[in-house]
C-alpha cells in the first residue's frame, strides 16, 4: 500500500498544479474548482493509503522481488447469487424516473428499495444462507 499511497500523493500535486494554471490562464470558475476537488479528493485517498500502509504488514506489492503469485489467495467474500442489486437497482431507476416525471413515482420506488435494502443486509440470517 505505500506504493498506492505515494502514487496518489503525487497525483494529487500534479493536479494541484494543473488546477492553478488552469485557474490563471482561464479564469473559468467551474474547471478550476473541479481540479480543487480532484486535488482533494486525491490527497485524502492518498493520505488514507500512506496512514493504513504504517500500520498493516507489508503487502507483495511493496516487495520489489516478489512474483504475481506471492499476492495471491482469498480476496473476500462476494455473494454469488444475490438478487438484491437488482431491486435496488430498479427502485433507483424508479426514483430518478419519479424526479423526471412527478414526484408521485417515488411511491411506487420507496417501497421497492426498502424492500430490496432489508433484503440485501439480511440476506445471510434468514432463508437457505442462513450462517447459524
Amino acid at each position: 500500500m505505500k506504493i498506492q499511497g505515494k502514487m496518489f500523493i503525487w497525483l494529487a500535486v500534479f493536479v494541484l498544479v494543473m488546477a492553478i494554471v488552469y485557474g490563471l490562464w482561464s479564469k473559468e470558475p467551474a474547471g478550476t474548482t473541479a481540479l480543487f476537488l480532484a486535488f482533494g479528493l486525491c490527497i485524502m485517498v492518498g493520505y488514507y493509503l500512506a496512514f493504513t500502509a504504517r500500520r498493516v504488514d507489508a503487502g507483495a506489492q511493496d516487495n520489489e522481488n516478489a512474483e504475481v503469485s506471492d499476492d495471491a489467495g482469498e480476496l473476500g467474500f462476494f455473494s454469488p447469487h444475490s438478487w438484491q442489486p437488482l431491486s435496488l437497482a430498479i427502485g433507483g431507476a424508479l426514483a430518478f424516473l419519479g424526479v423526471v416525471f412527478g414526484w408521485w413515482l417515488l411511491y411506487f420506488s420507496l417501497p421497492v428499495i426498502f424492500v430490496g435494502l432489508f433484503g440485501w443486509v439480511f440476506e445471510y440470517y434468514r432463508g437457505e444462507n442462513r450462517t447459524q
